[in-house]
């Protein structure tokens, strides 16, 4: 659900005009839009196969023939678990043909202003005890809010749990603020700059400022090296079109990139503008096969700067080389394990916020393979695996109370964010066997 800067609420990203209306925060609460009857026959009807509600969203997504409509319970909790909070519809730059660009877009169709901070306060208060995520963005830039990074600040400040993440296109911060913005507690911020020169940049993002923005997302990093912390994970997003999709733009990117030391640079790949869109990137291609893991709708992990995608082997063995692993229905075995970094990047074994951290898993599989339970069993790294190094991690596994073969695939996680086989890292599989 996103609550748009004018306190009406919408039940998604894909409706830049505010025609798809859930509720008013400003005359009621939270619970009472996510519960309401608006959202309650919505519900209904998607599960009966679509609704008129819905009209054009981007986001729906097509029955094929004779399927049916997947079921959702529609016995929801009182609150719901994420949260768009859109601080305005403004933008400060212009890019080319986009709805919310200020001289064509959704500004002229609905309010624009800035979402009065009590308004915010009072909805965080009542939904913050149930979010896991708010996203802190929408249409038009966040940060033009003068209190915006306040927001962040108060969100973190009463409910640390929450995830929270922005999109920003950077040129709205000063240096005070980009610093500040690093010590709100906020867990993730990507900067949107398409181009690595500021000739090729401002053919999209018109009016912008490659040289300020570069400065910006340069002095965010900075701040948190700095100031030792592990957050805010910082992404550069770079949107691939006919004017920057070069071999050699590319590479100019990755290299400022890793110069700058960002966490994450990712390509992402459009069907728009019809005249801008990169035509080398298209589904089928060897050249996007070559950057399919650094595409940032691919995975979670995966990092266009050289050597920084998580990448690991992981070699397993029991008590006798050679034979699979065997244990007594519900009783506890132990497995020797060394995982050896090959990325550039450690690999840390701890976290400020719980997340981010590595550790190794071990998912349960059938004897033919099939996924039983993904969650199977965790084992902590003993100490952050530098690039390039091994470590020794031991660990110890519950077998299945039912006899039988299984099989244990091996793999390292990034809590809260993927596993590395999502982004292409090899997994380990050991044979078990229950008796």
């Amino acid at each position: 659900m996103i609550l748009l800067c004018d306190g009406r609420m919408v039940c998604g990203c894909a409706d830049p005009y505010g025609k798809r209306v859930l509720g008013d925060a400003r005359t009621a609460g939270v619970s009472a839009i996510w519960t309401g009857d608006t959202a309650s026959t919505l519900r209904r009807e998607i599960n009966a196969g679509g609704s008129k509600f819905c009209g054009d969203c981007g986001l729906k997504l097509p029955l094929k023939k004779d399927e049916p409509p997947p079921q959702r319970d529609l016995n929801v909790s009182s609150l719901p678990s994420r949260l768009y909070i859109e601080c305005t519809a403004a933008c400060n730059i212009s890019c080319a043909q986009a709805c919310c660009a200020p001289e064509t877009g959704i500004t002229r169709t609905r309010q624009a202003g800035m979402l009065d901070f009590e308004l915010f306060r009072r909805v965080i208060d009542e939904a913050g005890p149930s979010l896991i995520r708010v996203d802190f963005f929408n249409y038009g830039e966040a940060f033009l809010h003068k209190r915006a990074i306040e927001m962040c600040e108060y969100i973190k400040s009463r409910f640390p749990h929450i995830y929270l993440y922005t999109s920003t296109n950077g040129l709205a911060l000063t240096d005070e603020q980009a610093r500040r913005l690093v010590h709100s507690g906020i867990d993730e911020v990507t900067f949107s700059i398409d181009g690595a020169t500021a000739e090729s940049y401002v053919k999209y993002r018109q009016r912008g400022d490659f040289d300020n923005v570069i400065r910006n997302l340069t002095t965010a990093v900075s701040e948190k090296r700095s100031a030792g912390r592990d957050v805010p994970f910082i992404n550069w997003r770079y949107i691939l079109f006919t004017h920057n999709d070069s071999d050699e733009e590319m590479a100019r990117a990755r290299q400022m990139a890793s110069d700058i030391g960002v966490d994450r640079l990712c390509w992402e790949l459009t069907d728009h503008p019809e005249d801008l869109f990169s035509r080398r990137f298209v589904p089928g291609t060897e050249v996007l096969a070559a950057i399919r893991r650094e595409v940032w709708d691919d995975n979670n992990l995966g990092n266009a700067i050289p050597g920084a995608t998580p990448r690991a082997r992981i070699e397993v063995s029991g008590p006798v080389p050679g034979l699979p692993l065997i244990a007594r229905a519900g009783r506890p075995v132990t497995v020797r394990t060394v995982v050896r970094n090959l990325s550039t990047r450690p690999f840390p074994a701890a976290a400020s916020y719980g997340r981010r951290l590595v550790r190794l898993g071990a998912q349960l599989c059938a004897r033919d393979g099939s996924l039983v339970n993904r969650d199977y069993e965790r084992a902590w790294l003993p100490e952050t695996l530098p690039p390039h190094a091994s470590i020794n991690v031991p660990m110890t596994l519950t077998a299945p109370s039912t006899k039988g073969r299984y099989n244990l695939k091996f793999d390292l996680v990034s809590e809260g964010i993927d596993w590395f086989e999502a982004c292409g890292s090899e997994t380990t599989m050991k044979s078990l066997v229950v008796i």
